[in-house]
């Protein structure tokens, strides 16, 4: 793990009464932000996430090089005004659909407000910190886009995606349990005596997300390779696959061998987080291995210090 707390130091002049400013401006969206989230089974996890955020720039890469004070480095004014341009644009649009009632789905309409405020958060982090702490701070001010929930449409793609998906992965793991399957369709299979059917809420998006996730923060904590980080990241697809069609073989097997009551067990209504957790050692032993990767780079591939 390459990264520690960093010390405290007094923020410039002028960012806290800019980004007070900044919330107060956002405070109705954010308040419609929370509570859709406080009521949303599947966007709890926006909650958490500037919880998360603080602690990934509390943990943020040392900069052993970095300026004396004496001689700070100059604020990162270009990216600044790229994103405080991006951000009041998307804030236009957001209020512009909010005022004429066109802004489609909530989920919809609150992404833009998130992403806008996401945008002028790190413009102005960018206008008053210093170029390498700005650096420093990049990803966890990037990781604040998680703010804004999926729009309808990409979530309905992609939970007909997992849906096909975990659907052809379980006929595979029926057929090596040696389950007789009578009839398959593209989300359904005739066991015997019951008919299963992988439906929308069982696509397993939700433990998916939670999973791709908790991915972010492991690979920025203990790996260093860019590359490394998204490997991790996008192996959680085909983990979180597997695991739905694990949980749906699971679910077929004891509705077989135990009785068709167990499809409204409590494993098929509520154990989706025991799956969940199953699925975290297949992403624990790819991050072990990519750790392990990293340290055998030679020495002499490093690059060296600037003194």
């Amino acid at each position: 793990m390459n990264l520690q707390p960093q010390p405290f130091r007094s923020p410039p002049r002028g960012l806290l009464p800019a980004l007070a400013a900044l919330i107060l401006c956002f405070a109705i969206p954010l308040y419609r932000l929370g509570r859709f989230a406080l009521g949303s089974e599947f966007y709890s996890y926006i909650l958490v996430i500037p919880a998360i955020s603080v602690g990934l720039a509390w943990l943020r890469e040392p900069q052993p090089h970095a300026p004396s004070p004496s001689r700070p480095s100059p604020p990162a004014r270009r990216a600044a005004v790229i994103l405080l341009a991006m951000g009041v644009a998307l804030a236009a649009v957001a209020g512009i659909a909010a005022a004429t009632g066109r802004g489609g789905p909530p989920p919809d309409l609150l992404a833009v407000a998130a992403l806008a405020f996401g945008l002028l958060f790190s413009g102005l982090c960018g206008w008053f910190l210093g170029r390498r702490t700005f650096r420093s701070l990049a990803f966890p001010l990037a990781f604040l886009v998680l703010l804004a929930p999926l729009p309808m449409s990409v979530s309905n793609a992609l939970e007909a995606f997992l849906q096909h998906s975990s659907a052809a992965v379980a006929s595979v793991f029926f057929d090596w349990a040696g389950m007789p399957v009578l009839n398959r369709g593209d989300l359904g299979f005739q066991l015997p005596g019951m008919n299963l059917e992988v439906a929308p809420q069982c696509s397993g998006l939700r433990s998916t997300l939670s999973l791709f996730i908790t991915s972010l923060p492991a690979g920025f904590l203990f790996l260093r390779s860019p590359w490394r980080r998204a490997a991790l990241s996008l192996a959680t697809l085909p983990v979180g696959i597997i695991r739905n069609g694990f949980r749906i073989l699971t679910i077929g097997e004891l509705c077989v061998r135990v009785g068709p009551r167990m499809i409204d067990s409590y494993i098929h209504r509520e154990g989706g987080w025991i799956f969940f957790i199953l699925s975290l050692g297949p992403l624990v032993v790819l991050l072990l291995l990519l750790i392990r990767a990293e340290r055998a780079v030679p020495v002499s591939n490093a690059k060296p210090a600037i003194t």
